[in-house]
Parts: C-alpha cells; structure tokens; sequence
C-alpha cells in the first residue's frame, strides 16, 4: 500500500497551517472541543500518536503548547517521522495495538489520514480559508469514511464522531467529509 495518499494530506495541512496567522489562534474552531491553537496542538500530538502506535510504544503524555511556536515546523517534523514510520517494510500489515483497540497498520494509516485532513479544514473554516481541500483526495477521503464509520461512533461529546450534518449536495468534497464527520458546514 503506498503512503503517497498520506503524503498529499501531510501537504494540505502544512498548507493551511501556514494559513493561519498569530492573531488566529484563539478564534473558535469547527471542532467544539477546541479553538485554533486546540486544532493545531492535536495536529502535531496526533502525528506523534501516530508515530507511536506504528512504533509499538505508548503515546507520550505531551502537553507542549505547539501553537506558541512555529507550529508549521512542528508538524513538518512530527509528519515526517510518521511518514517514516508507516514507510516501514511489512507497516500496513502488521497489527498496531491502540487503546481503543487493535487495527492493521494500513487501518492507522487511514485514521490518521482521515483525523488530520478534517482538522486540516476546521483550520481553513476558522480562519477564513478556502476549504476545498485537495478534491480528489477529500473523495477518497469520504467514501473511506462512509465505510468505516459505524453509527455507534457517532454521539455527544467523547465520542469519535459527532451526528452527521446537513450539507448541500454541490458543496465541495471536503465540505461533505466535514459535514459527514459531524461538523456544521
């Protein structure tokens, strides 16, 4: 399985992070859990999650405030070692332990596709950028997920997912994927 669909989205959240100016980050995001410097911390953490669980070693407990520094260059290293980590020979194959489960490498890879390109657009959406993002990918993207995401993912706050929203049909991919994963377009 190449890793080519998650180097594109590694490159639509640089892009929009680097959107994103100093006084940004405290506008209120999509996320509800977050504003701007929430989304872009859990950004760069989730790359490190990612990483981890590829690894086979514990998420650190990490509390660095990314947003305070150059977040752009925080994520582009923290990418890059996820890239790497799913770059491994026999990675998508093998069984990843999570604490909420277990998965093959190529099921974390989509996760972390996934979990990264929407937090991509609540960044774009709280800081009036363009989100159309990456079309064709924001497709793939979204027929992934209509597949994956089962109702019992959906619910109130902890949950992984909230309850789908209202979307217009001619909204672009990345629109529909927001609105499909429970944010308000």
């Amino acid at each position: 399985m190449s890793t080519q669909p998650f180097e594109q989205v590694l490159e639509v959240c640089r892009q929009t992070m680097a959107g994103v100016t100093a006084d940004q980050l405290q506008n209120p995001s999509p996320c509800a859990s977050w504003d701007v410097a929430g989304v872009i911390n859990h950004m760069v953490g989730g790359q490190n999650f990612f990483r981890a669980g590829m690894e086979g070693t514990p998420p650190a407990e990490d509390d660095t405030n990314w947003s305070e520094g150059d977040f752009v260059a925080a994520f582009d290293a923290a990418g890059a070692q996820t890239l790497a980590a799913f770059q491994v020979e026999g990675a998508m194959q093998k069984t990843v332990s999570l604490p909420f489960g277990d998965m093959p490498g190529a099921g974390l890879m989509g996760l972390a596709m996934t979990d990264s390109f929407q937090h991509a657009w609540d960044l774009a959406k709280a800081t009036g950028q363009s989100t159309d993002l990456a079309p064709e990918l924001a497709t793939a993207l979204l027929a992934q997920s209509k597949q994956m995401i089962q109702e019992n993912f959906r619910g109130p706050e902890g949950a992984p997912f909230g309850a789908q929203q209202e979307c217009a049909e001619d909204a672009c991919a990345a629109d529909q994927l927001a609105a499909f994963l429970g944010r308000t377009v």
